[in-house]
């Protein structure tokens, strides 16, 4: 069972406020994605390899009625009071190719093996009833995608790609160590800090930028 870094994700009150956050950190167009119809949410999708993307999401108004709270704590009255002072790099994903046992066998792994759609896409994530992050988003959400390319793949290729995930909380030293063993990825970085906070520095055409 082995960790990659699959994506990283902004979160935003509304789209339109997070792409335009994103794209001024990075100098770049972000494409607009699709709709999550399970979660109430939409996003926009820039990929930074074949196996790994930004994604910046927000709650979709065109969404009427939900079942469950959104996930990322998109509807955590604490979390859209930050955002509407800015919306922010809120968290970051890892692939597993066994999201059921990871669940199970990883220490600090929270939520539900929930099937979500985008699409024709479908895939397994994982989500805790409450639509909360464990460790405030500092510990990755885990995701299962189908067998076959990843997403990642069929997103057009800007010239954009990862260099570095800081990783910032006060328990920063359990999560590396919960995810040491699995983790196979030498662009994530762990620092113990007071406050809770994820950097990323990204290799652009106009140079590396940081988005936060």
């Amino acid at each position: 069972m082995i960790f990659f870094l699959d994506h990283i994700t902004v979160t935003a009150n509304a789209l339109a406020e997070g792409v335009a956050y994103a794209e001024q950190a990075l100098g770049v167009s972000i494409p607009a994605g699709s709709s999550h119809p399970l979660m109430g949410t939409h996003n926009h999708l820039l990929r930074l390899s074949e196996t790994s993307f930004l994604e910046i999401i927000a709650p979709d108004p065109a969404c009427a009625s939900l079942t469950r709270p959104r996930w990322f704590s998109l509807d955590d009255l604490r979390m859209r009071e930050m955002l509407s002072a800015s919306p922010r790099l809120a968290t970051w994903l890892t692939n597993t190719t066994d999201i059921r046992m990871a669940l199970t066998k990883v220490l600090g792994a929270a939520g539900e093996a929930t099937v979500v759609t985008r699409g024709d896409l479908e895939w397994r994530i994982s989500v805790p009833p409450d639509g909360s992050m464990p460790y405030d988003g500092a510990f990755p959400t885990l995701i299962e995608w189908p067998a076959g390319p990843h997403p990642a793949s069929r997103m057009a290729d800007l010239g954009c790609s990862l260099v570095e995930l800081e990783v910032r909380h006060p328990d920063a030293k359990v999560i590396q160590s919960s995810l040491q063993a699995l983790l196979k990825d030498s662009r994530v970085a762990f620092r113990v800090d007071p406050v809770p906070s994820l950097r990323a520095l990204i290799r652009t055409p106009h140079g590396d930028r940081q988005l936060s």
